[in-house]
């Protein structure tokens, strides 16, 4: 070993070596997000309740747990499972097993708060009350919108869910069964070769990087089991793109250009048929179709039905035709209902369908909502701060981060520069963030 790579093992040692305690959040929030109040708390007998206990909404218990005093905090969510959904491309990618991604809710749910186990299904703004799928009627002060999205895979005509993992059917989306189904699938690709399909949707979604790293991820399989000349891989893309940042969609459309990647830009996926193995879509040029024998289908993406068909969403623009929450982009607050936010997915702006976005928009709201508890008014803003860390290869990723004016925010300038692909980064997607996330979940930011 040379004196460079002697060097090189140290530095990487020393930076494993740093992974836990302050170290690990501050690379959770992949930037500094506003620091926790240390106290006085603000006395309130505020009614706030949180519709959705995912990660946003947990994480919004936690923060207003630290901020009040004597405020009622109820969330209301009927799931019993907690997710860790940025995991589920690893899982997928034969990186991480299901068990990974797996934890419960009830462990992130802060002293104090109230957990009511049904779901949202009607939001009534006017009246400041939620009804509950049983009926159950919860009035509030302040409404905090936390629902997630939607993954509509009834929009793909043919596309059957209980089949992934069958016949080279893959959408690792889905959950962690179905992303541990979608690795089996796609390492039966590899070993036999064939045409890999890929792609995304036209709507928002989240983790726009999702789609792209999991190509990248088969590709680096293929090369690594020795089957990559007896694979195609095609990455049907929605538009003229590869992502929503230019600079970003370039440097991707190289490392696909030099690990042969093809490309079928203004592709929309419609349809599949699993039996023929072949995928539909909506082109400027009329319908085609690509067949295909391992597919990582990702579906359309739209705000919650409860969210969707209530007075919460965007009324026109671009974010109206998926129900998105329509909320002022700086502050996350509704634009006609001022004691009512939205954070994480559901949220109507320009980015932010991340983990990392959940750590910056979640103080900025309970600011926002502290100061008007106090009748005064918050200067904190949410700037769009999304995180990616884009796996490009196993063992080398991209630390991909950006703001709604899609100028890079890199958080370790010097150290991590965000187009190249580094062991470093790869580092924190597959053994940091996860810590971090879960510190986020119970309100350290």
């Amino acid at each position: 070993m040379s004196d460079t790579d002697d060097r090189r093992d140290v530095s990487r040692r020393r930076f494993l070596g740093g992974l836990g305690g302050t170290t690990v959040v501050a690379l959770g929030g992949l930037g500094a997000a506003p620091a926790a109040r240390a106290s006085p708390k603000l006395p309130t007998k505020a009614r706030i309740v949180i519709a959705g206990a995912g990660a946003a909404g947990l994480a919004s218990a936690a923060r207003l747990s630290q901020m009040l005093e004597g405020a009622s905090i109820t969330l209301v969510d009927r799931r019993k499972v907690h997710c860790y959904q940025p995991g589920f491309t690893l899982v997928a990618g034969g990186i991480k097993s299901a068990d990974y991604v797996t934890s419960t809710t009830a462990e992130y749910l802060p002293a104090g708060c109230d957990w009511i186990e049904e779901r949202v299904a009607e939001f009534v703004p006017d009246a400041n009350k939620v009804i509950t799928d049983s009926g159950r009627t919860i009035a509030y002060d302040y409404l905090i919108v936390a629902t997630g999205l939607h993954l509509d895979y009834a929009a793909i005509a043919g596309m059957e869910v209980e089949r992934i993992g069958q016949d080279g059917l893959g959408s690792l989306y889905a959950g962690p069964e179905a992303a541990t189904a979608t690795w089996k699938a796609m390492a039966a690709f590899v070993d036999e070769g064939g045409v890999g399909l890929f792609g995304r949707p036209i709507t928002e979604m989240k983790c726009a990087g999702a789609p792209l790293k999991y190509t990248f991820i088969t590709e680096d399989r293929l090369r690594r089991r020795g089957t990559r000349g007896k694979a195609e891989l095609i990455y049907a893309a929605q538009n003229k793109g590869l992502f929503s940042v230019p600079i970003v969609s370039e440097k991707v459309r190289m490392l696909f250009r030099e690990r042969d990647v093809a490309v079928r830009y203004d592709h929309v996926m419609t349809g599949i048929d699993l039996g023929r193995k072949v995928a539909s879509y909506a082109t400027p040029g009329g319908s085609a179709e690509i067949a295909y024998d391992f597919i990582n289908v990702i579906p359309p993406m739209r705000a919650a039905p409860s969210v969707r068909n209530s007075p919460l969403p965007w009324q026109s623009g671009i974010f109206a035709a998926d129900g998105w929450m329509e909320v002022d982009k700086a502050s996350l607050r509704h634009r006609r209902y001022p004691n009512i936010f939205g954070v994480g997915d559901v949220a109507g702006v320009p980015k932010g369908k991340t983990a990392a976005s959940i750590k910056w928009q979640v103080p900025v709201m309970a600011d926002h909502l502290a100061a008007d508890i106090q009748g005064k008014t918050s200067t904190s803003v949410y700037n769009g701060y999304t995180s990616c860390p884009l796996i490009t290869k196993l063992g080398r990723a991209m630390l991909v981060e950006f703001d709604y004016d899609d100028n890079l925010a890199p958080s370790f300038p010097g150290l991590v520069a965000p187009l190249e692909e580094l062991w470093i980064t790869w580092v924190m997607k597959t053994m940091a963030l996860k810590p971090t996330y879960l510190t986020m979940l119970r309100g350290h930011f």
